[in-house]
């Protein structure tokens, strides 16, 4: 029988907060040697944006629905907003006044496809997983491939009017 518990690291990384940053990922199948490894970098954007973000696209690339997901994370940002249900409280007033409310949507669309739990684990730790997706972040953030995060962008420029 297939497994359906897979393993998701993840962590983000801004080179100036805001400034470039990446995301990166890593999703390991419990009892099977398949591991995938992703990352992606952006122009303009903030550390916990991409700390989320490595989240949403982990959970948005398991194509079979649900699976058990325990997330390891070394952002307590992310990892206190779900343990400690913040963002269910944040949906029920739609995020008003609320950072990355984008984010956090997408986060809940997908999250409430599959049975997830957060791991937190001190970052730079030398954690194997923590410490390759650090790298896989900060490689992305300095990568040549930078992509915008339009969303962030777009709120600077009104929050600059």
């Amino acid at each position: 029988m297939e497994s359906k518990t897979v393993h998701l690291y993840t962590d983000g990384s801004s080179l100036g907060n805001p400034g470039h940053g990446g995301y990166g990922l890593i999703l390991e199948w419990v009892g099977k040697s398949y591991k995938k490894e992703l990352s992606q970098g952006f122009i303009r954007t903030t550390n916990n944006r991409m700390e989320l973000l490595a989240v949403i696209v982990g959970l948005e690339k398991l194509k079979k629905v649900p699976m058990q997901v325990v997330v390891y994370s070394d952002s307590k940002y992310v990892v206190d907003a779900v343990e400690k249900k913040w963002v269910f409280r944040w949906e029920k007033t739609n995020f008003k006044d609320k950072k990355n409310s984008d984010l956090w949507k997408r986060f809940l669309k997908v999250y409430k496809k599959h049975d997830v739990q957060f791991q937190w684990i001190k970052g730079h730790n030398m954690h194997p997983q923590n410490e390759r997706c650090d790298q896989l972040a900060v490689n992305a953030a300095k990568g040549k491939e930078l992509i915008a995060d339009t969303v962030f962008q777009q709120s600077e420029q009104s929050d600059s009017k």
